[in-house]
């Protein structure tokens, strides 16, 4: 088969190679998907890179976590019936070698969930990582219906889906975005209110339009947006985030959030609990056969095209998810 591979951490033309591979078989209560697309996150990046220690854990790794294709075949203890189905996949490529930059992936069948019919592979690439950290990072502590949200970056991968399930549980969403362009992603996303951090007042619109403060913060980037976040978010309201880029360690103010009852809630994909995954994956579920979600595809490439394509995630320029098609 086709792939892609690396065999050390660095920079994407050091590193990164196309080339031929032997086909994965499925082992016990495996499927093999023939992928058609791959999702390219930030996290597939910074592992390729070996950022803050994520140092290459295998011999050789195929990057990425997240993809959607058809099952070809099914290894022993798993039902034939999954033969031809189309599906996303997730988590490919966490704490195994081999994820979904290749024409097949072979994975344990519970990382495998049906893509309905009306919904393309390329939006299917796009829901492990983006999708499910959203749905963690607004209900990990239950419904939010009735409540005020604030999602930082609402034109982002995962900020776009954030919005979206938030109005989708009952909730008022107000959104941060830095661009007109990003500004018309957010509004279509269904955000009640939209601020451009860059010419407004973030903390005066947020309290305007949640009166007292909101009740959650899907937080982007947690280190930069702490001094704001302390002002507008309620007593006993949470903040979680999901990544702190601009200051990866801030100084937590300890007392004065421990004085008004502040919850912090660190949002790793990876790492959900069975029963937080399975209620993600049964609301995704619905959200997909309702027709309920858009899908922010920035920019798409060939599995050729792959050290482009980390460079363009690298760049910070994409707004939405980078898909990669494989052949």
């Amino acid at each position: 088969m086709k792939a892609a591979w690396y065999e050390r951490n660095g920079k994407a033309r050091e590193v990164l190679t196309i080339g031929e591979m032997p086909e994965p078989k499925p082992g016990l209560g495996e499927v093999r998907v023939r992928m058609a697309c791959s999702g390219l996150n930030p996290s597939d990046v910074k592992r390729r890179e070996g950022t803050r220690g994520q140092n290459i854990e295998f011999p050789r790794v195929i990057p990425n976590s997240d993809g959607a294709g058809t099952v070809d075949a099914v290894g022993p203890g798993v039902n034939e019936s999954w033969k031809g189905k189309r599906v996303w996949v997730w988590n490919a490529q966490w704490g195994r070698p081999f994820g979904t930059c290749a024409e097949y992936c072979a994975l344990p069948e519970a990382q495998v969930r049906e893509l309905p019919k009306g919904v393309d592979f390329a939006a299917g690439a796009c829901l492990g990582i983006p999708a499910m950290t959203a749905h963690q990072a607004l209900f990990s502590d239950g419904d939010v219906r009735g409540k005020s949200i604030l999602v930082t970056g609402g034109a982002g991968a995962v900020g776009h889906y954030a919005i979206q399930m938030a109005k989708w549980g009952g909730a008022r969403v107000a959104t941060t975005v830095s661009s007109e362009e990003k500004a018309k992603l957010a509004k279509e996303a269904g955000a009640d209110l939209v601020i451009n951090y860059k010419t407004e007042d973030v903390a005066k619109k947020v309290l305007e339009f949640a009166k007292g403060g909101v009740d959650r913060v899907v937080e982007v980037d947690f280190g930069v947006n702490l001094p704001l976040n302390q002002q507008i978010v309620k007593t006993n309201g949470c903040i979680a985030s999901y990544a702190s880029m601009g200051n990866p360690e801030p100084k937590l103010p300890f007392y004065p959030a421990m004085r008004r009852g502040l919850a912090i809630d660190l949002v790793f994909v990876y790492m959900m609990k069975p029963e937080e995954r399975a209620r993600a994956l049964t609301d995704l579920d619905a959200l997909l056969r309702e027709g309920r979600l858009r899908h922010n595809i920035g920019q798409r490439f060939k599995l050729g095209d792959l050290v482009a394509a980390h460079e363009a995630q690298e760049s910070g320029r994409v707004v939405g998810n980078i898909v990669i098609e494989i052949p």
